[in-house]
């Protein structure tokens, strides 16, 4: 595809042509008058000259035109594209040929709907976000593209669901990433996938920001409950593994400061006691062993 770049225009700082034309205006309006007493022949000559200069006066005021500030106007002389001008001003081009287009340079933002789009998983999720964008490049925004803006809408659109589908809602067993455990990232990825869809029409991605994010409401619940019970499972984990570290070091010492010596049956029913009391979540009566008795 033949892409157009944006590049700058001829064209005059109109404070310079404006006393020109005006000029050529009030020597057609003199002339006019001055037809108006001479005589038949001296008449119709003034007549024509007055003519003339107020007509090519009216047309070179069409050439006239104003830049706001973050504004281009884009110039197409006879269906060919010469140029954009970006810098604020009042400015005169070649008139009545020159077609000219306001395109915005302000920031804006397009903010999705709650999309509902199948997760890496293949888990029915809702997901929307905001894009930050404007247009950089005028030239590509008026002819490589039908309608900038809807192109933005549509695209961005599309780089959301591309994000959903590549990465999982949630991971409960690895630390691979995910759209709810690392938003930050998901931001960053989102930003270079609309940028890469939006590059054709001259937008520039600012920022990117997840706004939504959720099961849908007919896996919500099961969902819930996953959640739930993972993390019930991870605590549990960490409770385990806690004790029995505990419980090694209680074996250590004992063994290392020879407060008391154990055989392996003993051993393991210490094991056994102290694990029971370290896990277990309902409160734990102790038991003292004064000894054992021998007849």
């Amino acid at each position: 595809m033949n892409q157009i770049r944006e590049r700058e225009p001829w064209q005059l700082n109109g404070l310079l042509v404006v006393p020109a034309i005006a000029l050529l205006l009030l020597a057609g309006i003199w002339l006019c008058f001055q037809s108006i007493s001479d005589s038949i022949i001296t008449n119709s000559t003034l007549f024509g000259l007055a003519a003339a200069s107020l007509t090519i006066g009216i047309v070179l005021s069409t050439g006239f035109f104003v830049v706001q500030p973050n504004q281009a106007q884009v110039l197409i002389l006879l269906g060919r594209y010469i140029g954009s001008v970006r810098q604020p001003g009042f400015y005169w081009t070649v008139p009545v040929v020159v077609v000219r287009q306001e395109i915005s340079l302000r920031v804006r933002n397009f903010n999705s709907d709650y999309l509902k789009v199948n997760d890496e998983q293949g888990s029915p999720i809702e997901i929307g976000a905001v894009i930050v964008w404007r247009v950089v490049d005028s030239a590509k925004a008026v002819f490589d593209v039908d309608n900038f803006q809807q192109f933005v809408a549509i695209q961005s659109e599309t780089a959301i669901r591309a994000l959903a589908n590549r990465y999982p809602y949630d991971v409960y067993e690895t630390d691979a990433p995910s759209l709810r455990s690392q938003p930050d990232d998901m931001s960053e990825i989102l930003k270079q996938e609309a940028q890469q869809r939006l590059e054709v029409s001259g937008v520039e991605v600012l920022d990117a920001r997840l706004t939504h994010l959720a099961y849908s409401p007919e896996i919500a619940q099961a969902m819930l409950r996953r959640q739930q019970a993972t993390a019930v499972i991870a605590a549990k984990e960490r409770i385990v593994e806690g004790a029995m570290g505990m419980v090694e070091m209680a074996l250590t010492r004992l063994s290392e400061q020879e407060v008391v010596e154990l055989d392996e049956e003993r051993k393991a029913a210490m094991v056994n006691n102290l694990l029971v009391a370290l896990v277990s979540e309902s409160s734990i009566q102790p038991v003292v062993n004064t000894g054992t008795l021998y007849t």
